[in-house]
């Protein structure tokens, strides 16, 4: 066998004399008793001009990069070490190193004998020596690195003659995706070359991409696992995991929030049976666990340390791959959340301020000041008025005032609903409570403004019978959906609106005396129209303006606007939005004339008793004279402007961005004001006189 090998042997060395003899041209025509992978390697060294015969100096890297490179592959490192220590302790002794490269061949790590590593034949295996087969010619790792496989290269196969004592044996490392990562090695005299070292190499070599796989499953797993916790501990609705004895293992933060404050004895009792909280009565555990039944939005009221909570609970059951129940999940979603969401999407929150009630009478601002103060209590509100006055603006405002402005503004005009469904409307019912009724049942009014204002409009309209509901409703702050026994907690403000007056209405005996107390806490009068001749010059202006999408800018003729100081107005500030509507809508150009009135306005006359006379004439004409100089005042100031844009864009020949500069304002702001002024034709004509 001996005498075989050292044959062998002898016949690659000659092959390698002639190789490295022959010039390229003649290379195909000598047959080589060598590998494939071997020859292969040669004729990349040839290609690469690494010299045969001369002696190799490994490339070897600086300080600072070797740092970098180790920083690196920082993890394959350590995950190689172990292994490369078991490896070495089989050759220990025997001369041979064990050694990682990265993937350019730059030795990373090694493990070897004293000896091993000061002979002359492994002298040059040391950190950040570089074993490429374009450095130094054909060698088990810088091969290994190109053909990515397995190899052993021994003695001649060597392609630089200073490597012939060698036996290399190397194996690539590869990512999941075949990629190499790195180099194993180990590396000892020719005379020692063993067929089985190149197997324990690539055995350790499988060892180590297997570990990797590992390592890099579980990094996977650990950035999964973060995610799930982080989205567990950040998502808006309670969770709680139970295990398949329906013992709780985890709540989440906002379930602990959610079921209060005593719920702190759970931790420390981790065994803890979830039906302590939900009831033995439940049905939802029972169908999570025992029949594998998921559960969506079941209304629940939970018994916390915090009170009665209201809730909607689904469920889903957790398996094992055989399908056997392992635990479950259970969600909770406080009835407050989901009103609050859904009354940020339909509407139900209040926009108008105070500082949207127009005028300035006496009465209307005593009005403001009252409602101003009732904003900062809960008191219930009543607010007393003639229709069209503007009692849900009144409303609106208080609401807005108050720490409920986040909260829902739900209005509901007792008047419009049908006596036989206003109990529905306002406290809701449950599913089945009557024919029609919704599948699930449906919240009332009550519990949709829960953490707002209910606002209850023509509640003299309220029928007598709905009456009492609505007085424990306020006593008791708690609701009954008609159909059902659950008592539902509410956190409402309300406040009520009629153009009745109520006590009469007690003394009919269509109204409680009772209610009629527990509203009036804070009584609001709001003026008609006719009792504050003041601000209808003012109501009018403001409606013009608003009305007047196309900046006409109406000129209005006194006689227009005596008409209307002088007009009862039983349709209140209602009436004079839809009187300037019409105005709007049906004048021709800019001035507003009596033609333009409504025929009952403009055939009004003064009132026939003095004290009318003394309480309509006088103020109409002063109201007239005022509103005359305004206006006079007005069309002043709006040909001054006129005048000066004309004089900016003739001075920068029409450019409205240099103009608007000059002004200090956008041109968005100064197209409006062209628009208004109907400037372009002027400056139109102007520009075509100086060019004639």
């Amino acid at each position: 066998m001996s005498l075989y090998v050292e044959n062998s042997n002898n016949c690659i060395s000659d092959s390698w004399q002639q190789f490295t003899t022959t010039i390229n041209s003649a290379d195909k025509a000598y047959d080589y008793s060598v590998r494939t992978e071997i020859l292969d390697s040669w004729r990349r060294c040839r290609h690469a001009k690494v010299n045969p015969n001369d002696m190799c100096i490994h490339p070897q890297l600086d300080s600072i990069s070797l740092r970098v490179m180790l920083r690196q592959n920082r993890e394959l490192i350590n995950i190689a070490k172990p292994f490369m220590t078991n490896l070495y302790e089989v050759v220990e002794g025997s001369g041979f190193v064990v050694v990682l490269t990265d993937i350019r061949g730059y030795i990373m790590e090694l493990f070897g004998d004293e000896d091993a590593l000061t002979n002359p034949m492994t002298v040059s295996f040391f950190r950040g020596a570089n074993w490429s087969e374009s450095q130094v010619g054909t060698n088990a790792i810088g091969t290994a690195l190109v053909i990515k496989k397995p190899i052993q290269v021994s003695g001649s196969e060597h392609y630089c003659f200073e490597h012939h004592s060698l036996t290399c044996s190397a194996a690539p490392i590869l990512d999941a995706k075949g990629e190499v990562l790195g180099i194993l090695d180990v590396s000892g005299a020719a005379t020692a070359a063993h067929l089985h070292t190149l197997g324990m190499v690539v055995a350790a070599a499988e060892a180590i991409m297997a570990q990797i796989s590992i390592q890099r499953k579980n990094n996977e797993l650990s950035v999964i696992n973060n995610r799930l916790t982080n989205i567990f501990n950040t998502m808006s609705d309670g969770v709680i995991l139970v295990d398949q004895h329906g013992v709780i293992s985890e709540l989440n933060p906002v379930a602990k929030q959610i079921l209060g404050s005593g719920l702190s004895k759970i931790e420390a009792k981790p065994g803890i049976q979830v039906e302590s909280i939900f009831g033995t009565k439940n049905t939802l555990i029972e169908k999570m666990l025992k029949h594998k039944e998921a559960c969506a939005e079941v209304e629940i009221m939970l018994d916390t340390s915090q009170g009665l909570c209201h809730c909607l609970a689904s469920s889903e059951t957790v398996t094992d791959a055989q399908g056997a129940v392992t635990g479950g999940v259970i969600i909770l979603r406080p009835i407050k959340q989901i009103q609050s969401l859904v009354n940020r999407f339909s509407g139900h929150y209040g926009t108008l301020q105070f500082s949207d009630i127009i005028g300035g009478s006496k009465a209307l601002l005593e009005a403001v000041r009252v409602a101003s103060l009732a904003a900062t209590s809960m008191s219930n509100v009543l607010l007393q008025g003639e229709s069209g006055t503007g009692k849900e603006i009144f409303a609106q405002a208080i609401h807005n005032r108050s720490n409920r402005q986040a909260g829902p503004f739900i209005a509901v005009n007792c008047g419009a609903i049908p006596r036989e469904l206003i109990g529905s409307e306002l406290f809701g019912y449950a599913e089945g409570a009557f024919t029609g009724a919704k599948r699930g049942g449906k919240p009332g009014k009550f519990e949709l403004a829960c953490g707002g204002t209910l606002f209850l409009d023509e509640i003299g309209d309220m029928p007598l019978e709905q009456q009492v509901a609505l007085l424990r409703v306020l006593q008791e702050r708690r609701v009954i959906r008609i159909g059902c026994d659950k008592v539902i907690p509410v956190d409402v403000r309300v406040i009520c609106a009629t153009n009745k007056c109520l006590m009469k209405e007690v003394e009919k005996g269509t109204f409680r005396k009772d209610l009629y107390y527990r509203l009036d806490v804070i009584s609001i009068t709001i003026p008609p129209l006719r009792e504050r001749s003041d601000d209808i010059v003012a109501l009018f202006n403001y409606f013009l303006e608003k009305q007047d999408k196309h900046c006409r800018r109406f000129i209005v003729n006194p006689d227009v606007i005596e008409r209307i100081v002088r007009y009862n107005w039983p349709g209140n500030v209602r009436e004079l939005q839809n009187v300037v509507e019409r105005i709007v809508s049906l004048t021709e150009g800019q001035t507003v004339t009596l033609a333009n009135l409504p025929q009952e306005i403009c055939n009004c006359q003064p009132a026939n008793d003095n004290a009318g006379r003394e309480r309509l004439l006088f103020p109409a004409t002063n109201i007239v004279e005022t509103f005359c100089r305004r206006e006079q005042r007005r069309r002043v100031l709006d040909e001054n402007e006129k005048q000066e844009i004309l004089e900016l864009l003739y001075n920068h020949g029409g450019n409205v961005s240099m103009t608007a500069r000059d002004m200090g304002v956008s041109r968005n702001t100064l197209y409006r004001k062209m628009k208004q002024h109907a400037i372009y034709k002027e400056l139109k004509c102007k520009v075509e006189q100086v060019s004639l």
